[in-house]
């Protein structure tokens, strides 16, 4: 297969990662409608709908548009990849197909894959990997997924918690590496976003149960920030109260904080929480107040090794997204501000 070929097989991925359903009864997207079955039964995180809403919002940054603007900026790179590496990937499994990045970089250099799926995310990938095959059978040389042991590799790309990068730099250490930590997204709010805005907004925090790196963990407001509207908004995931591992986490953090006589403030979805951490529990939102925006400059900076990306439609001098983008990073957006791509094209 030639760089153009392998362009062809993501961009026909893309179309069928749109059209999934999983109500659908296309022969085309049968591979991805059992997986999703299979997926849901097997984690309780993955519901339909997270599901559903993780592959097509992967299929929206896999058009033929996205895919070559993305790839403009390693052309000569490209060009000079002849022999393919063996790239071994440590996938992780908080949200649904999130390993995907790393094994579409992988992959459309023309290097071979071997992957270690998490056990809470292995039926997804395997099933865009059979619609890959069945449009081009070469990609079955290109592809191995174990549940074993990493082995015979030239590279590693490992994900995971702060505990488990520890583990991973040990034994990969004397690899080519890239090994990534526990990230969250950050919110910053100036108090004039609109309804719209604090709906995406919400769609920042809670989508995938807010347990993607890139969700937002905790929001930076304005002294005297109204809370009202924010409300408002996280009642579009009233929903989740019906989901019985999020509610215990929702119950339990609020029996806690009322049994200790803590301050927070209760949505009836999500707990709000005041907290200078980065990090918060599932069914949990912190807050922090500042009284100038170089305050929470200063903030973003002191902890952006902590931070995967920062939702705001404040006019700060850093790299931000908007309400709403949170959740659909494109191609270039790399996770750890790490390019995967330089690092796989760079002589490995």
């Amino acid at each position: 297969m030639d760089l153009a070929d392998r362009v062809k097989s993501f961009e026909l991925l893309g179309e069928r990662l749109r059209m999934y359903d999983e109500n659908s009864t296309s022969i085309d997207n049968l591979p991805l409608v059992t997986a999703a079955g299979l997926a849901s039964e097997a984690n309780p995180w993955f519901t339909h709908r997270q599901i559903r809403v993780a592959l097509n919002n992967l299929g929206k940054a896999l058009t033929g548009a996205n895919i070559n603007r993305w790839l403009r900026a390693y052309n000569d790179k490209l060009a000079g990849i002849s022999i393919p590496k063996t790239i071994g990937v440590v996938m992780a499994g908080n949200i649904p197909a999130v390993g995907f990045h790393d094994l579409l970089c992988v992959l459309i250099p023309g290097h071979k894959l071997v992957a270690k799926l998490s056990s809470s995310d292995n039926y997804l990938l395997p099933a865009m990997a059979t619609i890959l095959s069945d449009h081009m059978p070469d990609w079955q040389n290109h592809i191995t997924f174990t549940s074993g042991r990493l082995e015979n590799f030239d590279a590693i790309i490992a994900t995971g918690s702060a505990n488990t990068s520890r583990y991973f730099e040990f034994y990969f250490g004397k690899y080519p590496h890239i090994i990534r930590k526990n990230r969250n997204g950050i919110g910053a709010l100036s108090g004039s976003e609109t309804a719209e805005d604090l709906l995406n907004l919400a769609d920042d925090i809670l989508l995938f149960f807010g347990m993607g790196c890139r969700s937002i963990s905790k929001i930076y407001v304005p002294r005297g920030y109204d809370f009202s509207p924010l409300i408002q908004a996280l009642c579009n995931y009233d929903h989740f109260a019906d989901h019985h591992k999020f509610r215990n986490n929702y119950d339990y953090l609020k029996s806690i904080f009322l049994v200790g006589r803590e301050p927070f403030i209760d949505t009836g979805v999500l707990i709000l929480k005041e907290d200078q951490a980065i990090a918060s529990r599932i069914a949990m939102l912190h807050y922090e107040y500042y009284d100038h925006a170089d305050a929470v400059v200063q903030s973003l900076q002191r902890d952006r090794e902590l931070i995967q990306c920062v939702i705001t439609k404040m006019e700060l001098p850093i790299n931000s997204f908007r309400p709403g983008e949170g959740q659909n990073p494109a191609l270039w957006d790399y996770a750890d501000q790490v390019d995967t791509m330089e690092f796989l094209l760079s002589g490995i």
